[in-house]
């Protein structure tokens, strides 16, 4: 194979390949502990097994029993039953909701969902920067406060929030005013960077996505603290202690819970390592292309987001291009690529709408190499330069 046939693969924000770690993992429930884990005989008890087995192993990157983790498709599902289903349960107590405008749409349209049903929601603004006002949090929690879902790092920008310190607002919102207040975190982009342990987060509910962090797609979690008021979304069986019904993907569970393990395993390494090719991107393009900002915190950010807005450029054109070139990019959130409108997130930044429109998110991961960054940028600075002489 020659040296530069291979893409460049600079979109790990959207989704990972498959390790082959988690495919040999997940072989053996493809191909024969197929049972359905809800049946009695022995192909189902070892699918049985397995779930177990991968529950435990997940709990235990959460710090949590293994009862406080629910099998779910993915983020999005992880998401909306969260939000619903605790602002359900607890509804006698009040139907007042509080998020952020940078949240992903999984939780944003789960919100506008509750608000057609009679619940108020409260959608606080961010920093130039993407970070949540602590004030402002304070400020909008009152006593008919039922839900609050802050995510624990973003998706386009990569800000990561002060999960732990936004828990003891809401604790000491909830003692003065007596009633519980389910605290929600989003925590799909987070997986292998940042700790996930949920008695430090201090979190009540949390979503995983295995297809972020090289697991499979189609699977995730969400993590429910005991105690914590619940009502199903997904109704029609008993699985999962009946807090989401449907049959188990027994095989991508294994995979997502292989996966998990070794992301914390490398966390570290893999942090670090990231975190050096990012700045060395995020600095060779200031050096090489003029007219350009940084997208959210420099410092606060995950180690592997870089998100940069072109001035006099559009996003659409800035993709094929570098398609083209042999190299993958978005332009932001994956599950609103086939939209015009600019990102949600950028404009709570404060930006105009010609410059989120401008914006180019590259994600990259512990496979990416120094040859492939220093090879982006020389690709992507006269790529930056025709396109503006078009335009």
């Amino acid at each position: 194979m020659k040296q530069n046939s291979k893409p460049i693969y600079l979109d790990h924000a959207a989704t990972t390949s498959i390790s082959t770690a988690v495919l040999e993992a997940m072989y053996p429930y493809l191909t024969e502990s197929y049972g359905n884990p809800s049946s009695m005989y022995s192909i189902a008890q070892e699918a049985r097994q397995a779930l177990d087995n991968a529950r435990q192993i997940c709990a235990n990157v959460l710090g949590s029993r293994s009862s406080e983790v629910v099998f779910t498709s993915g983020g999005t599902e992880s998401d909306n039953s969260a939000i619903m289903g605790a602002a359900l349960a607890l509804k006698a107590n009040g139907n007042h909701i509080v998020t952020t405008s940078i949240e992903h749409h999984a939780v944003l349209y789960a919100c506008e969902l509750l608000e057609t049903l009679g619940f108020e929601v409260t959608y606080l603004p961010v920093s130039s920067k993407g970070l949540v006002d602590l004030d402002a949090l304070q400020s909008s929690i009152k006593s008919t406060t039922t839900v609050v879902s802050i995510m624990y790092a973003n998706n386009e920008i990569g800000s990561i929030q002060p999960i732990s310190e936004i828990s003891e607002i809401i604790k000491a919102k909830q003692t003065q005013y007596g009633t519980k207040i389910a605290f929600h975190s989003d925590a799909v982009q987070a997986a292998g960077y940042l700790d996930l342990d949920t008695n430090k987060l201090g979190v009540d509910l949390l979503s995983l996505s295995a297809h972020k962090f090289e697991g499979p797609k189609g699977v995730g979690l969400l993590f429910i603290r005991r105690n914590t008021p619940f009502i199903p979304t997904q109704v029609g069986g008993s699985q999962e202690r009946d807090r989401r019904a449907g049959t188990e993907n027994v095989a991508g569970i294994v995979g997502m819970s292989t996966a998990l393990r070794l992301a914390v395993e490398n966390r570290t390494q893999n942090f670090e390592y990231v975190s050096a090719i990012r700045d060395h991107l995020i600095n060779s393009i200031f050096e090489r292309i003029d007219n350009c900002q940084l997208n959210g915190d420099y410092e606060n950010r995950l180690p592997n987001n870089v998100n940069f807005s072109f001035k006099g450029v559009e996003g659409e054109p800035i993709l094929l291009g570098l398609d083209l070139l042999g190299i993958a990019a978005s332009s932001g959130s994956a599950c609103s690529a086939a939209s015009l409108e600019p990102s949600h997130v950028l404009l709570a930044l404060g930006l105009s709408n010609d410059l989120a429109r401008s914006s180019l998110r590259l994600s990259l991961g512990p496979s990416n190499t120094l040859e492939e960054i220093n090879s982006v940028v020389d690709k992507l600075q006269p790529l930056i330069r025709k396109l503006r002489t078009l335009s």
